[in-house]
């Protein structure tokens, strides 16, 4: 039998600055606002939205050339239409902003796909489980022990069992910030911490014992994720309640495959708002099962909740605070976490959400 011809009618692209709500920082890096790229696909009466969280030279790419390139495309075919974006961008440089513009333009394909036949993504992905565990994440390091405190702690009382912090920065507080966010969330929560890649190799390993000294369980770019070897030095040495994460910065399979390869983590990082959409993300899960290997994805609660519930190695999702907010701020249906756990609504198509047009307008750019 003939599946209906759906043609991908037309591909809009639109960005939004959104102040944060206190000045943010982490190991390596200081922003007050973050930019999100917001586009939409349409095949008749269908709309998909796809997201992810760039500059906007991201939103000019996919205006300039990735539209042109999946217009009059199937839309029911995403993986063509992946591939088509792929070898448009070869000339451009596959990673960075060519693969965040893939990725926003590849999730609004996907969830056009999923509306087009009435499905959450879910579900057309034949999902694994109906709920991934979430962490709380923020704890930036231009905040001081009391709003840090207070930040973890009102995660741990709404029930969410993760909670994570940012170091490294200035490595002489770094101790009394985590003694601070033990104190805070008690004893049975667990404390993960996040150094952005600021720690040298030796500054990383005396503080890994350190931190599991204080319970810490999860050590994220405890030294660049450039430098595959020191994270096998870091994750070889450290203590065993310690998983040494990152991959948060890939952008294609290669270099997931080099990081797995290298033995470098005990859990990878994705962000499919980064690696090439939904379709990169499902080739990264794909890469951690075979190796076998968990997976948490970073950031993007609402573009990543389906996937994490369809994807086997998938063992959590970041909750991240900038994220969070944002998508609560301007998303119809961004999900909220009950007791620590995030559950896709059923009832909602695709992704799950529309962009609250209006409420986005005055952060338009």
């Amino acid at each position: 039998m003939k599946r209906p011809d759906q043609k991908i009618e037309r591909v809009t692209v639109a960005a939004y600055r959104i102040p944060t709500d206190y000045p943010e920082s982490d190991g390596t890096l200081e922003w007050t606002s973050t930019t999100l790229v917001v586009v939409k696909a349409q095949a008749g009466d269908k709309i998909g939205l796809g997201y992810t969280y760039a500059d906007t030279a991201t939103a000019r790419l996919i205006a300039d050339l990735l539209a042109r390139v999946v217009e009059a495309g199937d839309a029911l075919d995403v993986t063509a239409n992946w591939s088509a974006m792929l070898s448009a961008v070869r000339n451009l440089g596959r990673a960075g902003v060519a693969s965040m513009a893939i990725a926003a333009v590849d999730s609004a394909l996907w969830d056009l796909k999923a509306h087009i036949l009435g499905l959450p993504l879910v579900d057309l992905l034949a999902g694994a489980r109906r709920g991934v565990p979430v962490y709380g994440s923020g704890g930036f390091t231009s905040y001081d022990n009391l709003r840090l405190a207070r930040q973890l702690s009102d995660w741990a009382a709404q029930g969410i069992r993760r909670v994570k912090m940012k170091v490294g920065r200035e490595p002489d507080r770094d101790l009394d910030r985590v003694k601070a966010a033990r104190d805070a969330v008690g004893p049975t929560v667990e404390l993960f911490v996040d150094a952005n890649g600021a720690y040298s190799r030796k500054q990383a390993l005396a503080f890994a014992f350190d931190f599991a000294q204080l319970g810490v369980t999860w050590f994220e770019e405890p030294v660049t994720s450039d430098d595959l070897e020191g994270l096998r030095l870091i994750r070889d040495r450290a203590p065993a309640q310690l998983d040494v994460a990152a991959g948060e910065y890939g952008y294609d399979l290669f270099y997931f495959r080099r990081m797995l390869d290298a033995g470098a983590v005990d859990v990878l990082q994705a962000d499919a708002s980064r690696c090439g959409g939904i379709s990169g993300f499902l080739r990264v899960a794909a890469l951690c099962e075979a190796h076998p290997l968990a997976l948490s994805a970073h950031c993007c609660p609402t573009l990543h909740l389906h996937l994490c519930c369809a994807v086997r190695p998938a063992i959590h999702l970041e909750y991240f605070h900038d994220h969070v907010r944002i998508e609560q701020m301007l998303f119809d249906g961004a999900p909220v976490p009950d007791r620590g756990i995030l559950s896709p609504d059923l009832s909602r198509p695709g992704i799950g959400f529309d962009l609250k047009t209006s409420d986005a307008a005055e952060f338009a750019l």
